[in-house]
Protein backbone atom coordinates (compact mmCIF):
# COMPACT_ATOMS: atom_id res chain seq x y z
CA UNK A 1 0.00 0.00 0.00
CA UNK A 2 0.91 3.24 -1.05
CA UNK A 3 -0.42 6.55 0.85
CA UNK A 4 1.02 8.83 -2.44
CA UNK A 5 -0.45 8.48 -6.29
CA UNK A 6 2.50 7.36 -8.26
CA UNK A 7 0.72 7.37 -11.05
CA UNK A 8 0.62 11.59 -10.45
CA UNK A 9 3.87 12.32 -12.61
CA UNK A 10 2.75 10.28 -15.51
CA UNK A 11 -0.82 12.29 -15.53
CA UNK A 12 0.85 15.38 -15.31
CA UNK A 13 3.11 14.46 -18.32
CA UNK A 14 -0.11 13.27 -20.48
CA UNK A 15 -1.98 16.98 -18.60
CA UNK A 16 1.23 18.98 -20.14
CA UNK A 17 1.08 17.03 -23.66
CA UNK A 18 -2.46 17.89 -24.38
CA UNK A 19 -2.45 21.35 -23.00
CA UNK A 20 1.25 22.08 -25.54
CA UNK A 21 -0.74 20.66 -28.10
CA UNK A 22 -3.79 22.76 -27.64
CA UNK A 23 -1.99 25.84 -27.16
CA UNK A 24 -0.75 25.45 -30.52
CA UNK A 25 -4.22 25.09 -32.19
CA UNK A 26 -5.37 28.24 -29.66
CA UNK A 27 -2.49 29.82 -31.16
CA UNK A 28 -3.47 29.36 -34.60
CA UNK A 29 -6.69 30.24 -33.41
CA UNK A 30 -6.05 33.68 -32.34
CA UNK A 31 -3.59 33.92 -34.87
CA UNK A 32 -5.79 34.01 -38.10
CA UNK A 33 -9.63 34.70 -36.19
CA UNK A 34 -10.53 31.49 -37.81
CA UNK A 35 -10.29 27.48 -37.14
CA UNK A 36 -7.42 26.56 -38.55
CA UNK A 37 -7.45 24.84 -41.49
CA UNK A 38 -4.97 21.11 -42.15
CA UNK A 39 -2.34 22.57 -44.04
CA UNK A 40 -1.73 25.35 -41.50
CA UNK A 41 -1.85 22.91 -38.98
CA UNK A 42 0.64 20.33 -40.84
CA UNK A 43 2.98 23.19 -41.52
CA UNK A 44 3.10 23.76 -37.59
CA UNK A 45 2.86 20.17 -36.60
CA UNK A 46 6.29 18.80 -37.03
CA UNK A 47 8.19 21.81 -35.77
CA UNK A 48 6.16 22.37 -32.82
CA UNK A 49 6.10 18.37 -31.72
CA UNK A 50 9.85 18.33 -31.97
CA UNK A 51 10.35 21.55 -30.00
CA UNK A 52 7.34 20.26 -27.27
CA UNK A 53 9.55 17.26 -26.93
CA UNK A 54 12.35 19.43 -25.56
CA UNK A 55 10.15 21.75 -23.30
CA UNK A 56 8.68 18.58 -21.79
CA UNK A 57 12.49 17.20 -21.33
CA UNK A 58 13.44 21.01 -19.72
CA UNK A 59 9.64 20.39 -17.44
CA UNK A 60 11.80 17.26 -16.02
CA UNK A 61 15.13 18.56 -15.55
CA UNK A 62 13.14 21.92 -13.99
CA UNK A 63 11.81 19.62 -11.14
CA UNK A 64 7.81 19.77 -12.29
CA UNK A 65 7.57 16.41 -12.27
CA UNK A 66 8.88 15.50 -8.65
CA UNK A 67 7.37 15.11 -5.52
CA UNK A 68 4.50 17.84 -4.94
CA UNK A 69 4.99 19.78 -1.86
CA UNK A 70 2.94 22.50 -0.20
CA UNK A 71 6.08 24.71 -0.81
CA UNK A 72 6.25 23.50 -4.01
CA UNK A 73 2.94 24.43 -4.89
CA UNK A 74 3.45 27.70 -3.91
CA UNK A 75 6.33 28.60 -5.64
CA UNK A 76 5.13 26.84 -8.82
CA UNK A 77 4.25 30.29 -10.54
CA UNK A 78 8.11 31.35 -10.05
CA UNK A 79 9.37 27.73 -11.47
CA UNK A 80 7.46 27.86 -14.35
CA UNK A 81 8.28 31.51 -15.08
CA UNK A 82 12.04 30.37 -15.28
CA UNK A 83 11.11 27.16 -16.90
CA UNK A 84 9.11 29.00 -19.56
CA UNK A 85 12.70 32.16 -20.32
CA UNK A 86 14.56 28.39 -20.93
CA UNK A 87 11.97 27.38 -23.06
CA UNK A 88 11.84 30.34 -24.83
CA UNK A 89 15.42 30.69 -25.38
CA UNK A 90 15.26 27.22 -26.66
CA UNK A 91 12.57 28.15 -28.89
CA UNK A 92 13.76 30.99 -30.89
CA UNK A 93 17.14 28.97 -31.01
CA UNK A 94 15.17 26.29 -33.26
CA UNK A 95 12.97 28.48 -35.45
CA UNK A 96 15.40 31.24 -36.02
CA UNK A 97 18.81 29.18 -36.70
CA UNK A 98 17.63 25.58 -37.57
CA UNK A 99 16.38 26.67 -41.13
CA UNK A 100 14.84 23.28 -41.53
CA UNK A 101 11.96 24.19 -38.51
CA UNK A 102 11.83 27.86 -39.50
CA UNK A 103 7.94 28.97 -39.64
CA UNK A 104 6.44 32.21 -40.72
CA UNK A 105 5.52 34.80 -39.45
CA UNK A 106 7.25 34.90 -36.09
CA UNK A 107 4.61 36.35 -33.96
CA UNK A 108 3.00 33.00 -33.76
CA UNK A 109 6.09 31.67 -31.56
CA UNK A 110 5.68 35.03 -29.32
CA UNK A 111 1.68 33.60 -28.60
CA UNK A 112 2.25 29.97 -28.62
CA UNK A 113 4.58 31.08 -25.56
CA UNK A 114 1.99 33.46 -23.79
CA UNK A 115 -0.34 30.78 -24.27
CA UNK A 116 1.41 28.06 -23.39
CA UNK A 117 2.22 29.34 -20.43
CA UNK A 118 -1.13 30.23 -18.57
CA UNK A 119 -2.28 26.38 -19.71
CA UNK A 120 0.78 24.92 -17.62
CA UNK A 121 -0.32 27.35 -14.91
CA UNK A 122 -3.74 27.04 -14.47
CA UNK A 123 -3.14 23.00 -15.11
CA UNK A 124 -0.20 23.07 -12.33
CA UNK A 125 -2.15 24.79 -9.78
CA UNK A 126 -5.82 23.41 -10.29
CA UNK A 127 -4.91 19.86 -11.82
CA UNK A 128 -4.50 18.32 -8.40
CA UNK A 129 -8.26 17.95 -8.22
CA UNK A 130 -8.80 16.06 -11.22
CA UNK A 131 -5.83 13.39 -10.78
CA UNK A 132 -8.18 11.76 -8.12
CA UNK A 133 -7.19 12.91 -4.90
CA UNK A 134 -10.21 12.07 -2.17
CA UNK A 135 -10.94 13.22 0.93
CA UNK A 136 -7.90 12.39 3.39
CA UNK A 137 -8.54 9.18 5.21
CA UNK A 138 -7.53 9.40 9.05
CA UNK A 139 -5.27 7.35 10.10
CA UNK A 140 -2.90 6.37 13.45
CA UNK A 141 0.97 6.18 13.43
CA UNK A 142 2.56 3.97 16.28
CA UNK A 143 6.11 4.38 15.94
CA UNK A 144 8.76 6.25 18.18
CA UNK A 145 12.30 7.92 17.33
CA UNK A 146 13.29 10.87 14.73
CA UNK A 147 11.85 8.89 11.38
CA UNK A 148 8.61 8.38 13.11
CA UNK A 149 8.63 12.11 13.81
CA UNK A 150 9.79 13.04 10.42
CA UNK A 151 6.84 10.89 8.41
CA UNK A 152 4.22 12.59 10.65
CA UNK A 153 5.14 16.02 9.86
CA UNK A 154 5.40 15.38 6.29
CA UNK A 155 2.05 13.71 5.68
CA UNK A 156 0.43 16.32 7.66
CA UNK A 157 1.88 19.40 6.18
CA UNK A 158 1.64 17.28 2.34
CA UNK A 159 -2.02 18.27 0.01
CA UNK A 160 -0.50 15.43 -1.73
CA UNK A 161 -1.06 12.23 0.57
CA UNK A 162 -4.21 9.89 0.90
CA UNK A 163 -3.77 9.91 5.10
CA UNK A 164 -4.20 12.03 7.97
CA UNK A 165 -2.05 11.13 10.70
CA UNK A 166 -4.23 11.48 14.36
CA UNK A 167 -1.81 12.71 17.45
CA UNK A 168 0.60 8.97 17.83
CA UNK A 169 1.35 6.39 19.75
CA UNK A 170 4.16 6.38 21.00
CA UNK A 171 4.79 2.61 22.64
CA UNK A 172 8.38 3.26 24.29
CA UNK A 173 6.16 5.64 26.51
CA UNK A 174 3.80 3.16 27.70
CA UNK A 175 3.98 -0.75 29.50
CA UNK A 176 2.79 -3.24 27.25
CA UNK A 177 -0.55 -3.63 28.67
CA UNK A 178 -0.83 0.09 28.72
CA UNK A 179 0.15 0.25 24.91
CA UNK A 180 -1.88 -2.76 23.59
CA UNK A 181 -5.35 -0.78 25.22
CA UNK A 182 -4.44 2.68 24.02
CA UNK A 183 -4.23 1.01 20.83
CA UNK A 184 -7.09 -1.06 20.51
CA UNK A 185 -9.33 1.78 22.35
CA UNK A 186 -7.99 4.42 19.49
CA UNK A 187 -8.61 2.02 16.30
CA UNK A 188 -12.22 2.13 17.40
CA UNK A 189 -12.78 5.52 18.75
CA UNK A 190 -11.64 7.56 16.92
CA UNK A 191 -12.92 5.33 13.52
CA UNK A 192 -9.01 4.73 12.31
CA UNK A 193 -8.87 3.01 8.61
CA UNK A 194 -5.17 2.70 8.48
CA UNK A 195 -2.91 2.07 10.91
CA UNK A 196 1.28 2.61 10.28
CA UNK A 197 3.25 0.48 12.71
CA UNK A 198 6.53 0.32 13.56
CA UNK A 199 6.70 -3.26 13.09
CA UNK A 200 10.36 -3.74 14.28
CA UNK A 201 9.46 -2.43 17.33
CA UNK A 202 9.48 -5.36 19.76
CA UNK A 203 6.23 -3.92 21.62
CA UNK A 204 4.41 -3.33 18.33
CA UNK A 205 5.31 -7.14 17.41
CA UNK A 206 3.90 -8.47 20.92
CA UNK A 207 0.40 -7.07 19.66
CA UNK A 208 0.08 -8.03 16.02
CA UNK A 209 -1.83 -11.12 16.93
CA UNK A 210 -4.74 -8.89 18.51
CA UNK A 211 -4.96 -6.85 15.03
CA UNK A 212 -5.91 -10.19 13.21
CA UNK A 213 -9.71 -9.56 13.52
CA UNK A 214 -9.78 -5.86 12.20
CA UNK A 215 -8.79 -6.80 9.39
CA UNK A 216 -12.04 -7.96 8.79
CA UNK A 217 -13.48 -4.54 9.84
CA UNK A 218 -11.25 -3.04 7.02
CA UNK A 219 -8.53 -1.77 9.31
CA UNK A 220 -5.23 -1.58 6.99
CA UNK A 221 -1.93 -2.09 8.60
CA UNK A 222 0.94 -0.91 7.18
CA UNK A 223 4.83 -1.07 7.76
CA UNK A 224 6.09 2.55 8.26
CA UNK A 225 9.46 2.02 7.01
CA UNK A 226 7.62 1.04 3.73
CA UNK A 227 5.84 4.43 3.68
CA UNK A 228 9.07 5.93 4.84
CA UNK A 229 11.32 4.75 1.69
CA UNK A 230 7.84 5.66 -0.62
CA UNK A 231 8.02 9.19 0.83
CA UNK A 232 11.31 10.22 1.33
CA UNK A 233 13.69 8.18 -1.48
CA UNK A 234 15.81 7.21 1.38
CA UNK A 235 15.98 4.05 3.21
CA UNK A 236 15.41 4.33 7.32
CA UNK A 237 18.57 3.67 8.94
CA UNK A 238 16.70 2.48 11.88
CA UNK A 239 15.94 -0.31 9.86
CA UNK A 240 19.25 -1.16 7.85
CA UNK A 241 20.23 -4.47 9.91
CA UNK A 242 21.94 -7.59 8.95
CA UNK A 243 18.91 -9.43 7.95
CA UNK A 244 17.85 -5.88 5.77
CA UNK A 245 20.94 -6.77 4.21
CA UNK A 246 21.00 -10.21 3.16
CA UNK A 247 16.92 -9.35 1.61
CA UNK A 248 17.89 -6.57 -0.18
CA UNK A 249 21.81 -5.77 -1.18
CA UNK A 250 23.42 -8.03 -3.58
CA UNK A 251 26.52 -7.20 -5.20
CA UNK A 252 24.74 -8.82 -8.30
CA UNK A 253 21.22 -8.08 -7.99
CA UNK A 254 21.12 -5.48 -10.69
CA UNK A 255 22.10 -8.19 -13.45
CA UNK A 256 24.77 -8.59 -15.63
CA UNK A 257 23.07 -7.04 -18.33
CA UNK A 258 23.00 -3.62 -16.36
CA UNK A 259 26.28 -3.94 -15.22
CA UNK A 260 27.20 -4.20 -19.03
CA UNK A 261 25.18 -1.28 -20.41
CA UNK A 262 25.89 0.90 -17.45
CA UNK A 263 29.66 0.41 -18.38
CA UNK A 264 29.25 0.68 -21.96
CA UNK A 265 26.92 3.84 -20.98
CA UNK A 266 29.85 5.00 -19.02
CA UNK A 267 32.70 4.87 -21.50
CA UNK A 268 31.00 6.25 -24.45
CA UNK A 269 29.56 9.07 -22.65
CA UNK A 270 33.08 9.59 -20.80
CA UNK A 271 34.64 10.09 -24.29
CA UNK A 272 31.95 12.26 -26.23
CA UNK A 273 32.29 14.61 -23.09
CA UNK A 274 35.73 14.71 -22.66
CA UNK A 275 36.21 15.54 -26.26
CA UNK A 276 33.36 18.19 -25.85
CA UNK A 277 35.43 19.33 -23.00
CA UNK A 278 38.89 19.31 -24.13
CA UNK A 279 39.23 22.57 -25.47
CA UNK A 280 38.48 24.28 -22.31
CA UNK A 281 41.56 23.15 -21.00
CA UNK A 282 43.93 25.53 -22.14
CA UNK A 283 41.63 28.20 -20.57
CA UNK A 284 41.40 26.79 -17.02
CA UNK A 285 45.19 26.25 -17.21
CA UNK A 286 45.88 29.39 -18.13
CA UNK A 287 42.85 30.98 -15.38
CA UNK A 288 44.40 29.05 -12.36
CA UNK A 289 48.00 30.24 -13.29
CA UNK A 290 47.61 33.44 -13.36
CA UNK A 291 45.23 33.42 -10.22
CA UNK A 292 47.87 32.07 -8.09
CA UNK A 293 50.71 30.72 -10.03
CA UNK A 294 49.71 26.97 -8.57
CA UNK A 295 49.90 23.63 -9.70
CA UNK A 296 46.63 22.95 -12.32
CA UNK A 297 45.30 19.74 -11.44
CA UNK A 298 45.22 17.94 -7.94
CA UNK A 299 45.13 14.36 -6.96
CA UNK A 300 43.54 12.70 -4.98
CA UNK A 301 42.91 9.12 -3.39
CA UNK A 302 39.57 8.17 -2.47
CA UNK A 303 37.90 4.82 -1.74
CA UNK A 304 36.73 2.88 -4.87
CA UNK A 305 34.36 -0.60 -5.01
CA UNK A 306 34.96 -2.86 -2.75
CA UNK A 307 37.37 -0.52 -0.67
CA UNK A 308 40.16 -0.64 -3.46
CA UNK A 309 41.73 2.67 -3.00
CA UNK A 310 41.74 5.05 -6.29
CA UNK A 311 43.26 8.26 -7.93
CA UNK A 312 41.31 10.53 -9.38
CA UNK A 313 42.34 14.05 -10.54
CA UNK A 314 40.40 17.43 -10.61
CA UNK A 315 41.10 21.21 -12.20
CA UNK A 316 42.85 22.52 -8.71
CA UNK A 317 40.12 25.04 -6.71
CA UNK A 318 41.84 25.87 -3.13
CA UNK A 319 44.69 27.41 -2.25
CA UNK A 320 47.88 25.19 -1.42
CA UNK A 321 50.22 25.30 1.81
CA UNK A 322 53.64 25.00 2.11
CA UNK A 323 54.20 21.38 0.81
CA UNK A 324 52.37 22.07 -2.56
CA UNK A 325 49.63 20.50 -1.90
CA UNK A 326 47.00 20.64 0.16
CA UNK A 327 44.23 17.88 2.92
CA UNK A 328 40.74 18.15 1.88
CA UNK A 329 40.26 17.29 5.43
CA UNK A 330 41.32 20.75 6.62
CA UNK A 331 39.79 22.26 3.71
CA UNK A 332 37.72 25.39 4.14
CA UNK A 333 35.25 27.53 1.96
CA UNK A 334 37.95 30.52 2.62
CA UNK A 335 40.79 28.59 1.28
CA UNK A 336 39.39 28.32 -1.88
CA UNK A 337 40.95 30.29 -4.64
CA UNK A 338 38.53 33.08 -7.09
CA UNK A 339 39.02 30.98 -10.04
CA UNK A 340 37.78 28.11 -8.16
CA UNK A 341 34.88 29.26 -7.12
CA UNK A 342 33.73 29.91 -10.67
CA UNK A 343 35.51 26.25 -11.37
CA UNK A 344 32.79 24.95 -8.89
CA UNK A 345 29.92 26.51 -10.00
CA UNK A 346 29.56 25.55 -13.11
CA UNK A 347 31.58 21.55 -12.15
CA UNK A 348 34.61 22.41 -14.48
CA UNK A 349 36.44 21.12 -11.93
CA UNK A 350 34.99 17.81 -11.97
CA UNK A 351 35.98 17.54 -16.10
CA UNK A 352 39.25 15.51 -15.51
CA UNK A 353 37.44 13.18 -13.86
CA UNK A 354 36.02 12.22 -17.05
CA UNK A 355 38.93 9.65 -17.26
CA UNK A 356 38.27 8.08 -14.21
CA UNK A 357 35.30 7.40 -16.22
CA UNK A 358 36.89 5.97 -18.93
CA UNK A 359 39.18 4.11 -17.36
CA UNK A 360 36.74 1.92 -15.04
CA UNK A 361 37.46 3.38 -12.11
CA UNK A 362 34.24 5.35 -11.31
CA UNK A 363 30.65 5.80 -12.90
CA UNK A 364 29.07 8.61 -13.99
CA UNK A 365 26.56 7.41 -11.63
CA UNK A 366 27.01 6.53 -8.12
CA UNK A 367 27.78 7.41 -4.65
CA UNK A 368 30.37 10.14 -4.51
CA UNK A 369 33.85 8.42 -3.63
CA UNK A 370 35.10 9.40 -0.27
CA UNK A 371 38.21 9.85 1.44
CA UNK A 372 40.19 6.85 2.46
CA UNK A 373 40.81 8.83 5.83
CA UNK A 374 37.01 10.03 6.45
CA UNK A 375 35.18 6.38 5.36
CA UNK A 376 37.49 4.89 7.98
CA UNK A 377 36.27 7.08 10.31
CA UNK A 378 32.89 6.80 9.43
CA UNK A 379 32.96 2.63 9.33
CA UNK A 380 34.17 3.39 13.22
CA UNK A 381 30.56 5.78 14.06
CA UNK A 382 28.19 5.10 11.72
CA UNK A 383 27.04 0.91 11.23
CA UNK A 384 27.74 -0.26 7.51
CA UNK A 385 28.61 2.43 6.23
CA UNK A 386 31.12 0.29 4.13
CA UNK A 387 28.33 -1.17 2.56
CA UNK A 388 28.47 2.13 0.00
CA UNK A 389 31.60 0.71 -1.24
CA UNK A 390 30.28 -2.56 -2.80
CA UNK A 391 29.19 -0.67 -6.08
CA UNK A 392 31.40 2.02 -8.43
CA UNK A 393 31.47 5.33 -7.33
CA UNK A 394 30.17 7.73 -9.40
CA UNK A 395 30.31 11.76 -10.34
CA UNK A 396 26.99 12.35 -9.48
CA UNK A 397 24.53 10.00 -7.49
CA UNK A 398 20.70 10.06 -5.06
CA UNK A 399 22.32 11.56 -2.51
CA UNK A 400 24.07 14.39 -4.19
CA UNK A 401 21.01 15.64 -5.82
CA UNK A 402 18.32 14.69 -3.05
CA UNK A 403 19.97 15.64 0.35
CA UNK A 404 19.94 19.20 1.08
CA UNK A 405 22.58 20.07 3.10
CA UNK A 406 25.39 17.36 1.91
CA UNK A 407 28.75 16.93 4.15
CA UNK A 408 31.00 19.33 2.40
CA UNK A 409 34.31 19.80 4.44
CA UNK A 410 35.22 17.58 7.42
CA UNK A 411 33.46 15.45 9.52
CA UNK A 412 29.62 15.55 9.38
CA UNK A 413 28.34 12.40 11.24
CA UNK A 414 24.38 13.57 11.33
CA UNK A 415 24.88 14.86 7.47
CA UNK A 416 26.82 11.56 6.57
CA UNK A 417 24.00 9.07 8.25
CA UNK A 418 21.55 11.27 5.62
CA UNK A 419 24.04 10.60 2.99
CA UNK A 420 24.22 6.74 3.71
CA UNK A 421 20.75 6.49 3.68
CA UNK A 422 20.55 7.79 0.18
CA UNK A 423 22.85 5.89 -0.99
CA UNK A 424 21.60 2.47 0.55
CA UNK A 425 18.15 3.24 -1.79
CA UNK A 426 20.34 3.67 -4.93
CA UNK A 427 22.15 0.54 -4.68
CA UNK A 428 18.94 -1.64 -3.44
CA UNK A 429 16.76 0.16 -6.45
CA UNK A 430 19.32 1.13 -9.05
CA UNK A 431 18.88 0.70 -12.25
CA UNK A 432 19.30 2.40 -15.90
CA UNK A 433 15.79 4.38 -15.18
CA UNK A 434 16.62 5.33 -12.20
CA UNK A 435 20.51 6.22 -13.71
CA UNK A 436 18.50 8.33 -16.18
CA UNK A 437 16.55 10.45 -13.38
CA UNK A 438 19.84 11.06 -11.73
CA UNK A 439 21.66 12.05 -14.64
CA UNK A 440 18.89 14.67 -15.98
CA UNK A 441 18.26 16.11 -12.20
CA UNK A 442 21.56 16.58 -12.50
CA UNK A 443 21.15 18.56 -15.48
CA UNK A 444 19.05 20.93 -13.37
CA UNK A 445 21.48 21.04 -10.19
CA UNK A 446 24.17 22.17 -12.97
CA UNK A 447 22.15 24.42 -14.31
CA UNK A 448 20.75 26.14 -11.16
CA UNK A 449 24.10 26.27 -9.17
CA UNK A 450 22.67 24.49 -6.38
CA UNK A 451 25.78 22.51 -5.84
CA UNK A 452 26.39 18.86 -5.44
Amino acid sequence: MTIRNKKEPLLLFLGDVILLFAALWITLLFRYFAIPKEEILRAHLFPFSILIGTWLCAFYIGGLYRKHTLLLRNSLPTSIFHIQISNSIIAISFFYFIPYLRITPKINLFIYLCVSSILILIWRIYGHRLLGFRKKEDALLVASGEEAEELFREVNTNLRYSLTFAPAIDPERLAQESFQKELMQRIRREKIGTVVLDMKNEKVAAVLPHFYNLIFRGVRFVDMHSIYEDIFDRVPLSLVGYSWFLENVSTSSSGILYDALKRSMDTLLAFVLGTLAFPLVPFVFALIKLDDHGPVFIVQERLGKNNVVIKIRKFRTMTVDRGGMFSALEGNYERITRVGSFLRKTRIDELPQLWSVFIGDISLIGPRPELPDLAALYEKEIPFYSVRHLIKPGLSGWAQILQPAPPKFGVGLDMTKIKLSYDLYYIKNRSLVLDVKIALRTVRTILSRSGL
